[in-house]
């Protein structure tokens, strides 16, 4: 049974465009022609954040203040995209947001997590070890802790996958990069509702493989560390429920190396003259792993963010893989 029916989601669009336009897709000649595909690219790099969370940040701060109106603040844990779309929807909506990193994040993420007015505080090595600080925080201080997977996530997120299917039809497979869970969990359960046989592709980073690890044994998989530059990808902890609906509704999972993800970015750059961070370049350089596969068909790939570092994006367009 889909997480959503379509009314449902139609009434997160409604939302959700309240304070942002729907995101275009577009068919980009020179990467069709170099896949041998019809490719379409999601540019939920085109969002007020530059990636796809700012649409779970105004459902869920919606919900929140019409479920728990006594809630003064909140508290999360992020690699930066999910923390300035909480960020940005708690301000906006007369909260405070205390949002929790790992030392070494992205300094030009967590300045604008501040410039949204979130109070960001960098803790421990690794997302998920931050992660856990939040949740004690948040219940130290009385405020609503935003997990990284949470259905009034998806409901907004979920609104990206309906803009695409609907306008985009018939798309034989969609590539969708995984971190916590909450994009490709949306995409398949918006393909549901909607009653389509469009395959999902998971995407993992090979230095962060506990989705793909999961689905493949058949049981949650922790791995020691997720040391990729594609920092919207670096989880070691599976999401539960997230796994739930991916290790049954995707069609399969891809890993993508460093040299993957780089060579993928620098083709968005080159061939569509946009910016995609390593998570958003994550599904492009699936596809393009495997093109031999998908000649002749028509796909989707989602492009979930542009949030990258000067610095970063300039070793990969000298032909280098940023170090971590």
């Amino acid at each position: 049974m889909p997480l959503f029916t379509i009314d449902q989601i139609k009434q997160a669009a409604q939302l959700v465009y309240t304070q942002m336009p729907p995101t275009p897709q577009y068919n980009w000649p020179i990467i069709s022609k170099d896949i041998g595909a019809d490719v379409w690219v999601k540019h939920e790099n085109h969002t007020p954040t530059g990636a796809f969370k700012v649409r779970g940040g105004i459902t869920f701060i919606d919900w929140i203040k019409r479920t728990q109106p006594e809630i003064t603040g909140i508290c999360t844990a992020t690699r930066g995209n999910h923390g300035q779309s909480q960020a940005r929807a708690a301000i906006a909506a007369g909260l405070t947001a205390k949002i929790y990193v790992p030392f070494g994040n992205s300094v030009e993420k967590n300045t604008a997590m501040r410039a949204f007015g979130g109070e960001v505080i960098e803790f421990g090595q690794d997302f998920d070890t931050a992660r856990l600080e939040a949740i004690r925080v948040a219940a130290e201080q009385g405020l609503a802790v935003v997990p990284p997977f949470h259905i009034e996530l998806l409901r907004g997120v979920a609104t990206y996958a309906y803009e695409l299917f609907t306008n985009v039809p018939d798309l034989d497979t969609v590539y969708v990069p995984i971190g916590c869970g909450s994009g490709i969990c949306s995409v398949i359960s918006v393909r549901d509702a909607m009653g389509l046989k469009t395959k999902v592709v998971g995407v993992v980073s090979t230095e962060a493989q506990t989705a793909k690890l999961s689905v493949e044994a058949g049981r949650l998989i922790e791995t020691e560390t997720a040391n990729t530059f594609a920092d919207g990808m670096a989880v070691r902890i599976p999401v539960a429920d997230a796994y739930d609906i991916y290790a049954n509704g995707a069609e399969r999972m891809v890993a993508v190396s460093e040299d993957e993800i780089a060579a993928a970015i620098k083709l968005y750059y080159t061939a569509t003259h946009n910016l995609a961070e390593g998570a958003g370049a994550a599904a492009f350089a699936a596809l393009m792993q495997e093109r031999n596969t998908m000649q002749g068909k028509r796909i989707g790939v989602i492009l979930t963010g542009g949030n990258i570092d000067m610095d970063v994006f300039r070793t990969v367009m000298r032909g280098d893989v940023p170090k971590v």
